[in-house]
């Protein structure tokens, strides 16, 4: 496939190289996680990369969207996929999203198995991807791989490269979402075994990326190999979205609740007091939730007695979600209700936050004081960024957007993937370049 037009490869740059990409939450998966693989994808392979994706086969989830669809798309980008089986799928049960055995005898020897799992602190869920995803690389040679990047979580994914890499001999680099240990919400947290482990897979390293520069707090001392690549928007994907007519003003929050530091109940104590105002009683508006956690939504509702503003509409596909928050006049985003955070916590930077500002809508957002996310409204423009106490500020804010007196955008396209791509595509050649030396040197 040639380079895409729009994003020519620099001149003396030579070959296509060849990127083998470990993804774990790739489409049709509809996981947010997917969102920020499919563009990393998408957006190098149009700067001149070969493309291979290392990711779970579609039939292994529960939640997907159109799988035919995406063939079409990734084919039409160049871009190949090395599909993988996971042999401990038994350690998931629903709502997790691996189909597994979980009914009758399935379920009683999984929940055996599963509370093992917990009690042990093993990472359920890349612990059982590891050698199939290995094994469907059996094949590749040195010949097939320039560079292996691997985004997490799972983590899993960065033993996986390291492997490849030793066996390969090619660099790798590492991609977090999310912290591993130092993750709030995960169960490694108080794991030291795991510390060693994750060092030592920073260190053999070629770059490490992060999607906020507090994220891993310099605990790991990454140093010059460290680079922020944020989570972005696809203008193109946004484009395409039509704005749901909600006959309303709506305020929409699209996505999870992580309790207790990832909750609704500053949001419904706004609209509690929205309500009880003169703008409030007047205007006829409705909260929206589109996912799947309706029952924590309806606990807050009635909580706060605003139940009858609330619309449930559960897990719906990532199009109907998008159409949704164009056709908002509030769209909600939350990374922590919390006040004051740990430097992890104020790194989290979801990618949720950057669907309304590919969108245009104005953005109410709950975040910890010194989050890294204020850079990012500082750039953006469209949104208000509230503590989850500061209730008052967010019933202004709501207030002056049902009036017409939302916040308005400066600088959104920053965070355009096109133009977040190029600084990967800058990391990822460096890295084959230094592995390229050092095999000279050696």
């Amino acid at each position: 496939m040639a380079t895409h037009p729009d994003y020519a490869v620099t001149k003396g740059e030579g070959r296509r190289l060849r990127l083998l990409f470990l993804a774990w939450d790739f489409p049709p998966f509809q996981a947010s996680g997917s969102v920020r693989t499919r563009n990393i994808a998408k957006y190098l392979a149009r700067l001149g990369w070969e493309v291979t994706v290392v990711t779970p086969h579609p039939s292994l989830w529960r939640n997907v969207e159109d799988p035919q669809s995406v063939t079409a798309e990734l084919e039409r980008e160049g871009i190949r996929r090395i599909l993988t089986g996971h042999q401990w799928r038994f350690l998931f049960c629903s709502p997790n999203p691996l189909i597994c055995w979980d009914q009758g005898l399935g379920w009683f020897v999984g929940g055996i198995v599963r509370r093992i799992a917990r009690y042990l602190d093993i990472d359920d869920v890349g612990i059982g991807w590891v050698k199939p995803a290995e094994r469907a690389c059996s094949t590749l040679t040195a010949k097939d791989v320039d560079v292996i990047l691997a985004s997490g979580p799972p983590f899993a994914s960065f033993i996986l490269a390291r492997r490849l890499s030793n066996r390969l001999d090619r660099p790798y680099v590492l991609d977090y979402r999310d912290p591993w240990i130092r993750n709030p919400r995960s169960r490694l947290l108080s794991l030291s075994t795991v510390i060693p482990e994750e060092a030592e897979l920073v260190t053999e390293s070629s770059a490490v990326t992060v999607v906020s520069n507090s994220l891993l707090d310099g605990k790991l001392n990454i140093g010059s190999k460290l680079y922020v690549i944020t989570n972005g928007f696809d203008r193109e994907e946004m484009a395409q979205v039509k704005p749901y007519d909600f006959g309303h003003f709506a305020i929409v929050y699209a996505g999870s609740f992580y309790l207790p530091e990832r909750t609704l109940t500053p949001v419904m104590e706004a609209l509690r007091r929205l309500k009880e105002t003169e703008i409030g009683g007047n205007v006829d508006w409705y909260f929206h939730y589109y996912g799947a956690q309706e029952d924590h939504v309806r606990e807050q509702a009635e909580r706060f007695g605003v139940m009858e503003q609330v619309v449930l509409h559960g897990q719906v596909p990532r199009a109907k979600a998008l159409s949704a928050i164009r056709g908002a006049g509030v769209a909600v985003v939350i990374t922590s209700v919390l006040d004051d955070a740990t430097p992890e916590v104020k790194g989290i930077v979801t990618g949720k936050l950057f669907e309304p500002l590919g969108l245009g809508t104005p953005t109410l957002l709950v975040a910890p004081r010194g989050s890294f996310v204020e850079t990012i409204i500082k750039t953006t423009g469209l949104a208000g960024v509230f503590t989850g106490s500061d209730i008052e500020g967010m019933v202004s804010f709501l207030r002056d957007a049902m009036r017409g007196r939302a916040p308005q955008p400066k600088n959104p396209a920053a965070y355009a993937w096109p133009n977040i791509a190029r600084k990967l595509n800058a990391i990822l050649r460096e890295a084959v370049e230094r592995g390229n030396k050092r095999k000279v040197l050696s």
